[in-house]
Formats: C-alpha cells, sequence, structure tokens
C-alpha cells in the first residue's frame, strides 16, 4: 500500500499477475474500485454514503468471486475449497464491517477497514490467486 496524495492506495504489483487476461483485468478493475472508495472516504463522507459505496463494492466483489469459482469448478480445480472459503471470509468481513458502520458509524472504523481490506486483496492475490493460476496444468483463459 502506498500514500498517494495522502490517501492510502492499493498499487498493482506484478506478483498480482495470474496470466490470465480476463482475471487479471477484473482484479485491477477491483482494486479500483477498492482504491476509489479509499479517496472517497478519506474525506469523511456520510454513514449512508459509505454503506452505498461498500454495498456496490460487495456486490461487485460477489459477482467476481462467482465467475472465478465457476472457472474452478469447470477446471477442477483441487484447491477450489480453500479458495472459495477465502471468497466466503472477505464477504463476511465486508459484512461485518457494514454492520460495524450501520451501529457506530464510519469515523469508528475508518483507519480498521482501509487496513483489513488492503491487507486481504493484497494476500489473497499472492496466496490463494497465485496457487490456483501457477499449478502446471493451467492454461491462460482456461
Amino acid at each position: 500500500m502506498t500514500v498517494l496524495q495522502n490517501h492510502p492506495q492499493i498499487e498493482w504489483r506484478i506478483e498480482f499477475e495470474t496470466g490470465d487476461p480476463a482475471i487479471d483485468h477484473e482484479h485491477k478493475e477491483m482494486i479500483g474500485r477498492i482504491n476509489s472508495f479509499l479517496v472517497m472516504a478519506s474525506d469523511k463522507p456520510d454513514t449512508q454514503r459509505v454503506l452505498e459505496s461498500l454495498g456496490d463494492i460487495y456486490a461487485w466483489i460477489s459477482a467476481h468471486f462467482a465467475l472465478e469459482e465457476a472457472t474452478m469448478r469447470a477446471q477442477r480445480y483441487a484447491g477450489r475449497a480453500s479458495h472459495k472459503q477465502d471468497h466466503e471470509d472477505l464477504l463476511d468481513d465486508l459484512r461485518d464491517i457494514m454492520d460495524e458502520i450501520e451501529q457506530n458509524g464510519f469515523a469508528n472504523v475508518e483507519q480498521t477497514i482501509q487496513s483489513r481490506l488492503s491487507e486481504w486483496f493484497i494476500n489473497h492475490f499472492k496466496t490463494q490467486d497465485a496457487l490456483w493460476h501457477s499449478r502446471s496444468d493451467h492454461q491462460p483463459g482456461t
């Protein structure tokens, strides 16, 4: 994570690349959406705006995960259960964050959400996605 104009950002890194252009494109889009949220969040928005933005991110990420999981299923990827569980953990974490914001307001979790989202995505790309796309039977786009 770097700081750009005092806004925390997740930087796309070469080690995040999967070799699958469609997945890499979606991952870059995901990072862009998270970064846009982090910039918006640093401007002290009202709680409703934060919840709406997180809801949009949640829906987009859910759709992306469904696509990844369908691809893994079609490929008969042996690590699919672990990968899917990591997806579920993130979605559960996002729901918990949204619940916490509804109950306590955004100001109380602002720093926590920035670090949790950044750490989760960076770790997921470097571990679960790297494992999936580095296996010997994987051909990009399959």
